[in-house]
């Protein structure tokens, strides 16, 4: 405040200096030279609230929502809620798990979007332009001109996460919410994340709710769900729970992976391949084996059966103790990746060398697909340079775009931006290829298996 006017200064004060002062609320009604209307204000002084003269007002608030915290701001009406459910609904809403389907709520605050974005869990644009592209795992926004970077390809490429596990165990998972040929500003959303719709925070469901009596059925408090909620999924959530197996070297011998387990039937073994470790997509419950290990034991005083045993199926039937991995108890879903780790120097199984090779495939993949989206932007630029230096379109088009470069401008201008745009392109290549070495990654020491469920 200033000499009883409003300004547009903000100045942040702590808990104790707000004390020293008289401070207006957020909502006081203002004329448009930014003057109090009324001559008493209710503001706040040394903790209490109290009407003051509008000349001895020192501050104003910005929000209403400052003096609440992030989750308290998310409740509607807040003011009109008792303050111990307030706190438990605020409470409540930050352990709430990512549904299926989220759902942004039909009644909400204005601080839905703004949490959302803040969160990190969105993909936001950092400049503004058109959709060229987008699909379930990869957007791509041609830049406009006026917020290009001089000597780039003006092309921003947002790869998204999918089907990722959080530290909690839930699945963090974007979803594209633009369009192709759409137009997109700095800061728009591009694509949601987990309990985020169209870029707004969207934590649970709209439902429609009775409060009556239903036959006894929600006596005290029981809730009562129709067949719908369960069959649209509306509250269904995705776990993404991580298991490891690691083999060792034990005094008595290494530990083994494999599929040659004793005394386990060909029932209990049909998930597993041939090298002892669970298929990808196997739906899987608990007791069900994932990873097929084998200890090496001690000598023991063998029992008659053990005898027959060794008698029959030689000395390897006694000389080893199934230690596999297995679902826990109570857990049920699907596989959805394996990961395998091996030390420097270890032979790799077959497993093994099928993941590593897919995993470059997917690498090299994705790289040569960003190069061509990349190439695209850059050579639209060149032709433009050209058609623009004189070179007909036409002719562009019959010849090869690697000649484009080698083509001479009149004008000095726009041979010096071809010039430019050349060098890019042989940056983009040479960055391509220092990518494509550095796409093999060394493993770890320890030889572990992860699985997701």
């Amino acid at each position: 405040m200033r000499e009883g006017v409003v300004t547009d200064e903000i100045n942040y004060l702590s808990a104790i200096e707000e004390g020293n002062f008289v401070i207006a609320q957020a909502n006081s009604n203002l004329d448009d030279e930014g003057r109090f209307l009324e001559d008493l204000v209710t503001c706040r002084s040394k903790g209490e609230s109290s009407l003051f003269s509008r000349d001895q007002v020192d501050y104003m608030d910005v929000s209403t929502q400052q003096i609440v915290s992030v989750g308290a701001s998310l409740i509607p009406f807040l003011e009109h809620d008792d303050a111990n459910r307030a706190l438990m609904g605020a409470n409540m809403q930050r352990q709430a798990v990512p549904t299926l389907r989220a759902d942004k709520p039909l009644v909400g605050t204005g601080m839905e979007r703004a949490v959302a974005v803040d969160s990190g869990v969105t993909a936001v644009a950092k400049r503004g332009g058109t959709v060229q592209y987008v699909d379930a795992s990869r957007i791509v926004i041609r830049v406009n001109e006026d917020e290009m970077y001089p000597g780039e390809a003006g092309i921003d490429i947002y790869n998204l996460t999918k089907y990722t596990r959080s530290n909690q165990n839930t699945c963090i998972n974007q979803m594209p919410c633009v369009n192709l040929g759409e137009p997109i500003e700095r800061g728009d959303v591009l694509a949601d994340g987990p309990s985020t719709d169209l870029g707004e925070l969207a934590l649970g469901q709209n439902m429609r709710v009775a409060f009556m009596p239903w036959n006894g059925y929600n006596f005290e408090d029981s809730i009562l769900v129709s067949e719908r909620v369960v069959q649209e999924d509306r509250f269904t959530t995705i776990h993404i729970q991580e298991l490891a197996c690691v083999s060792r070297d034990t005094k008595l011998g290494p530990e083994e992976i494999t599929a040659d387990i004793p005394n386990v039937g060909e029932a209990a073994l049909s998930k597993l391949d041939e090298s002892g470790i669970v298929y990808i997509g196997a739906e899987v419950t608990g007791g069900d084996i994932l990873v097929g290990k084998v200890t090496p034991k001690g000598e023991t005083q063998l029992t008659p059966e053990e005898k027959l045993l060794r008698a029959i199926f030689g000395e390897k039937a006694s000389d080893v103790k199934d230690s596999s991995l297995r679902v826990p108890n109570g857990v049920s879903g699907t596989v959805i990746d394996v990961q395998v780790f091996t030390r420097d120097g270890v032979e790799k199984d077959k497993r093994a060398l099928e993941i590593e090779e897919m995993q470059l495939k997917q690498a090299k993949k994705d790289l040569t697909e960003e190069l061509q989206i990349l190439e695209a932007g850059l050579f639209a630029r060149i032709q433009s340079a050209l058609v623009a230096g004189g070179v007909e379109a036409d002719k562009l088009g019959k010849l090869p775009r690697d000649r484009w470069l080698e083509l001479s401008l009149t004008d000095e201008e726009k041979q010096n931006q071809l010039e430019q745009l050349a060098e890019q392109y042989d940056e983009l290549k040479s960055v391509f290829e220092k990518n494509s070495k550095r796409s093999v990654v060394k493993s770890p020491k320890a030889m572990t298996w992860h699985l997701a469920c």
